[in-house]
This record gives structure tokens, C-alpha cells and sequence, in this order.
């Protein structure tokens, strides 16, 4: 997958690492991989919302951009199991982060939800 060039501009850092994680599955693919290598069909199990093709270019991106090691068994039928390198375990702290920033995202949407009609969520104005 191309990368673009980031000039280390103030937002440079976070910039390079979205561009890494960007999209819908890298980020999924990531914290699953979090629990240990994983097969392909394993991989696929956990996220039931992805194409094999999906998986396939996610993983390939994932692999070209050091994140993951991918490790062919001569076998047959052969199997493929997919583990976080070096440069992917370093994520985790960011991957942990955005699961934690999401599950107090969605327990604050659901205290939303449930209060009453016609209660804001906003302070009164102070005029």
C-alpha cells in the first residue's frame, strides 16, 4: 500500500500513525491480533462484517507496513497464521486507548439516551 509523504508539520506524528491504522479493519485486525497469533479463518470469525478480499488486502497492508508477521506452514491444505511484529505490539497502548475512549463514548451516548425528553445535555444559557 503507498504511503503518502507526511512533512512533520505540528500534526505530522498523529498524521503517520492514522495513515498506518486508517480505514474500517486495520485497527480490528490489530486488537485481535493483541490476543496472540491468530489463523486467517480465525481472524475472519471475529470480524463477521469482513470479505476474505477485505482481509486479505488489510493483512497484506498491515504486513507491508511492519506491523504484522504473516508465517506460511507447508501443509495441506496450507495454513496461514498472522501474529503482531515488534512495531505492531508498540501499538497496543494506542489500540487500548481507542477501545477505552469508545466504551465511555458509547456509556455516555446510552446516558443520553435514556434521560427523559425534554432534559438537555447542555448548561443552561446564561444570559
Amino acid at each position: 500500500m503507498k504511503r503518502r509523504n507526511v512533512d512533520c508539520a505540528p500534526g505530522c506524528p498523529v498524521e503517520a500513525t492514522l495513515d498506518l491504522i486508517d480505514g474500517k479493519w486495520k485497527g480490528v485486525i490489530l486488537f485481535h491480533l493483541q490476543g496472540g497469533r491468530l489463523r486467517f479463518g480465525e481472524l475472519r470469525r471475529k470480524m463477521p462484517g469482513i470479505t476474505q478480499r477485505m482481509l486479505t488486502k488489510q493483512l497484506r497492508a498491515l504486513e507491508d507496513d511492519g506491523l504484522v508477521l504473516r508465517e506460511v506452514f507447508a501443509e495441506v491444505p496450507p495454513r496461514v497464521e498472522y501474529e503482531l511484529s515488534e512495531m505492531g505490539e508498540s501499538l497496543r497502548p494506542v489500540i487500548d486507548a481507542l477501545k477505552r475512549w469508545a466504551e465511555e463514548y458509547r456509556a455516555r451516548q446510552g446516558a443520553v439516551a435514556a434521560r427523559p425528553a425534554g432534559l438537555s445535555t447542555h448548561p443552561p444559557d446564561a444570559r
